[in-house]
């Protein structure tokens, strides 16, 4: 069902950037309203603004967060400029300084970090989250340009608030103030329901298989894993009925198998050279465990030196690289393998033990694997 697509895959449907596609997904809403309140446990907001799926893990994991930050310091601009736009209407303006002047003057003073506008990376912190919150329309600039402000802390922007950034942030049932970690925000929602029982268990599972690349079995005491494959019959429906999709269910491992016509922004694989790499790196990895030069363990994981690692990177360039793009054709082989290891360790293909030196290949990566044809010229480096 591709509405259901889309309310999975955007944040929100705002009524001003496409009013077609609202209407559209409030007139069709009921028809899978049943699925998203009982399987998901997913509140669905429509009001005249926008429609939003308040979307919350099964379980939390750490390639969770918004794509365009990478420093702690932007999360904390962007919750005190949705602080800052809470007592401001509609169409209300304000200049970059006001803002800036509200970060400073309410920025914790025990925090690790002071603020300091006249530092370059301070103001490009602040742009960046600026830029963002363009992107999800709770603001827009009428007047200026942002680079003045990576110039100098003393340009000017001028922004309109739009109203929407009040609906950002989920209703909670306690007090968020009182909330010290991500489990604290888990048990609020569920209060004082048994985690592994009932309707909990069922939202959890079912959030795991939609949101997550894979859900692994955890051993014998894993009560997700039993209700996958207690369940399997009425999993695999749902998912072929509203994702025209399939679930696949191993001893080891669960995951949703798109079908070849879907498309959403973070899966795996997509049109990046990146997940081409991967899916080449995996391949050589199932070349190497059918010879026996590696070997996995019971529950289909394989550990394996980081040098090893390193010299499978080797020969999977030396093999392939003559397809891939310019970048990483000229990459150093140190800054390939870090791309590559981050990228399959969000997509939980393998795990990584920095104080071992060790890594363990997860049992996804076996699952899906690619290679060039046989006529495609794999002339590389040596």
């Amino acid at each position: 069902m591709k509405e259901l697509e889309i309310l999975l895959e955007e944040y929100w449907i705002s009524k001003e950037e496409d009013k077609e596609l609202y209407y559209h997904i409030k007139d069709v809403y009921p028809d899978f309203k049943e699925f998203v309140q009982d399987k998901l446990g997913y509140r669905v907001i429509i009001n005249p603004y926008l429609i939003k799926m308040e979307k919350l893990p099964g379980r939390p994991e750490p390639w969770m967060g918004i794509d365009n930050f990478n420093d702690k310091i932007e999360y904390s601009f962007f919750c005190l400029l949705l602080s800052f736009l809470e007592d401001k209407g509609a169409e209300d303006q304000f200049i970059l300084s006001q803002l800036t002047d509200f970060i400073e003057g309410i920025f914790p003073e025990n925090s690790a970090e002071k603020v300091d506008w006249t530092l370059y990376n301070h103001r490009r912190h602040l742009i960046k989250v600026m830029r963002f919150a363009e992107e999800l329309n709770l603001i827009k600039t009428n007047d200026g340009l942002d680079s003045n402000f990576m110039t100098s802390y003393e340009g000017e922007v001028l922004y309109e608030n739009t109203g929407l950034s009040k609906y950002v942030v989920q209703n909670f049932s306690g007090n968020i103030m009182d909330y010290n970690t991500y489990e604290d925000i888990e048990n609020g929602e569920w209060l004082d329901l048994d985690r592994d029982r009932g309707r909990v268990r069922r939202n959890r599972v079912y959030r795991r298989l939609f949101m997550s690349p894979v859900v692994y079995n955890q051993g014998v005491d894993d009560v997700d894993y039993l209700y996958i494959k207690n369940f399997r019959n009425m999993l695999r429906k749902d998912i072929e009925d509203l994702l025209d999709s399939e679930l696949h269910v191993h001893k080891n491992g669960a995951f949703i198998a798109l079908d070849e016509s879907k498309y959403f922004k973070d899966v795996f694989p997509d049109n990046k050279n990146i997940s081409d790499i991967i899916l080449q790196l995996n391949g050589i990895i199932r070349e190497l465990l059918d010879k026996g030069d590696i070997n996995k363990k019971e529950d289909d994981t394989i550990n394996i030196s980081e040098l090893k690692f390193n010299n499978i990177v080797t020969l999977c360039r030396q093999r392939y690289c003559s397809g891939w793009n310019k970048g990483f054709r000229e990459m150093t082989l140190e800054n390939l393998n870090d791309e590559l290891k981050l990228y399959m360790k969000y997509f939980n293909m393998l795990e990584i033990d920095e104080n071992r030196k060790e890594i363990t290949i997860l049992p996804l990566a076996g699952k899906i694997i690619g290679s060039y044809p046989d006529d495609f010229n794999t002339e590389g480096e040596n």
